[in-house]
């Protein structure tokens, strides 16, 4: 019986405290839900999660919307979005491009209509972080600021026309992200998984 227990129950026992281990503390695996970032993410496409990555502008992360949406559908749970800005940072919006800290962003991850009349509706040609803050529909601890607060995150999706993001919500507290998404080396489409994988490298124009 003894031998039973260290030859197998032991072995089996450790790797699944292991396995429970990396899947609560590191990594994770999770489906996609939704069209809100195509063309990089598609709806039902399986990701990793890195829940110990540190977040920078363009990089993909998954947060629990319950806490940052109050108009949240019955039944979700989690986004996905892309990380605009960073605590410290102005973000501003005029006739199809984004601007960073006065900066213009790479938009070569998505098209054409979608930095533009997607990125646009509802807020029209010209917002900013102040005229985006100053209405109601933003949660009251994020109403009325210039900048990304301390300790929170201003966020897209990459699909804007259909995109339920921080223009409608407000900020992303760190505490209530989960992780940053990876698309696993075996995912074909090269182009998409760079724009994710690497989001951060070349964010801002040339």
């Amino acid at each position: 019986m003894m031998k039973f227990i260290k030859e197998w129950v032991f072995p089996i026992g450790f790797a699944v405290l292991f396995v429970v281990l990396i899947r609560t503390f590191l990594f994770t695996g999770v489906s996609v839900s939704g069209p809100s970032m195509q063309p990089n993410l598609q709806n039902k496409e399986f990701v990793f999660l890195n829940k110990i990555a540190s977040y920078k502008r363009g990089d993909v992360i998954v947060f629990d919307a319950r806490q940052e949406d109050p108009r949240i559908a019955d039944g979700e749970k989690d986004y996905v979005k892309r990380i605009i800005g960073i605590p410290g940072d102005t973000v501003a919006y005029r006739n199809g491009n984004l601007y960073v800290n006065g900066k213009q962003v790479n938009q070569d991850f998505i098209s054409a209509s979608e930095r533009k009349e997607g990125t646009e509706m509802s807020f029209g040609t010209t917002w900013s972080l102040k005229t985006l803050s100053s209405g109601n529909t933003w949660q009251a601890k994020d109403r009325n600021h210039t900048t990304v607060p301390k300790g929170e995150y201003f966020v897209m999706g990459d699909h804007r026309s259909v995109s339920n993001d921080g223009r409608y919500f407000g900020f992303v507290d760190k505490k209530h992200i989960t992780g940053k998404v990876i698309v696993p080396f075996w995912n074909s489409n090269k182009v998409a998984k760079s724009n994710v994988n690497q989001g951060d490298k070349n964010f801002f124009a040339k």
